[in-house]
Order: C-alpha cells, then sequence, then structure tokens
C-alpha cells in the first residue's frame, strides 16, 4: 500500500532489526550546471567541487555530489539559499552557469541498518555494495530516477521526487517486512 507524501513524518517509516527507513529531515537542493575553470565558482560556494562523477565534498553545512562532467547537486540549510544563490550570480558574467532551487521537487529517506544495502536491491539494479562511503549515484530505483548517496557502511539516504515517494516508500516497507520474515 502506498502511502500519501503528506502523510510522511520525520519519525521511521518501516523499522526493524535489521533495516529502518526515515524521513530526512528538509534541506535545500540546488542543481548547479557549470563548464570551464570552476576556481570562483568554488570560491562563492565555499567548497571545491568534485570533479569525479560520483565522488562528494562538503565545506560547513553545504554538500555537494558530482552527478556528471558538469553537474552537481548540493544540499545546505534553506537559510542559505539566498546566500548562496547571491554568491554565484555574482559570477554570471565572467562564469555562465545555471542554478537552479529544486527544493521543493525530493524529499530524502533514510535507510540504515545491518541489511540496507540488501533492502535498497530490490528496486536497485546497481551494485550498492560496491559504492564507496562517502559516494553516491544517480540511479533508478524501480524505474524511478533517484540519488542515493552513501553515508557509511550499512547507511544511505534517497533523494527521490515527491511524486515518486509513496511508490518508493511502499517498496521498501514490502522489502523491511520480507527481509524481517527472513531473519524471523
Amino acid at each position: 500500500m502506498n502511502k500519501l507524501v503528506s502523510s510522511f513524518t520525520a519519525a521511521p517509516l518501516p523499522q526493524g532489526a535489521v533495516a529502518r527507513v526515515s524521513l530526512a529531515a528538509p534541506v535545500a537542493r540546488l542543481v548547479l550546471r557549470a563548464r570551464g575553470d570552476l576556481a570562483a565558482l568554488n570560491a562563492a560556494l565555499g567548497v571545491t567541487l568534485p570533479s569525479v562523477v560520483g565522488h562528494r565534498a562538503g565545506a560547513g553545512e553545504i554538500e555537494v555530489l558530482c552527478l556528471g562532467p558538469d553537474e552537481w547537486m548540493l544540499h545546505l540549510p534553506p537559510g542559505q539559499v539566498g546566500a548562496v544563490s547571491a554568491s554565484c550570480a555574482a559570477l554570471m558574467g565572467s562564469h555562465p552557469h545555471s542554478l537552479v532551487d529544486v527544493s521543493g521537487r525530493e524529499v530524502t529517506l533514510e535507510i540504515d541498518g545491518p541489511r540496507a544495502a540488501e533492502l535498497l536491491t530490490l528496486g536497485c539494479a546497481r551494485d550498492v555494495e560496491a559504492i564507496p562511503v562517502g559516494q553516491g549515484r544517480r540511479t533508478a530505483f524501480d524505474n524511478v530516477t533517484v540519488i542515493l548517496w552513501r553515508d557509511g557502511p550499512a547507511a544511505f539516504r534517497l533523494d527521490v521526487w515527491n511524486s515518486f515517494a509513496p511508490h518508493v516508500a511502499g517498496l521498501l516497507e514490502t522489502g523491511c517486512r520480507e527481509l524481517a520474515a527472513e531473519a524471523a
């Protein structure tokens, strides 16, 4: 059974001994597209943009994941969006780029527990175990485009569009029940 997005709370969704799913606190999300020398953008953001797809970087409360050769997803506190946007806008004349606020588009599901990686294989054809801790990937979960962040050996975040969140949460809930039944 699917859940309505409006029914999500920060409390755990499916929770068991082998895997837990919860809704992460809201963050601001900015998608940055840029090419060429990124030194000025790095200075404006206060973080060095990683140049290898899948690599992450962070400084203070800003976290960045490289999604492509010229694309990054930034997570930051909502109160910092204006300052970051203004810093980058000041560079537009000398370094054309695109910075789009997509904060309202997605939610983040946190998945952790000893079998969290196995739970993610329910909908993700990618070898989740092969993603190094501290990296991330844009991938698909049951044909839904998601961004998968690996925070620890058994800790992941899954950014999913609001419109697909009930479907993904429902699949993860089913998977948690299956793993729990298997462990019993």
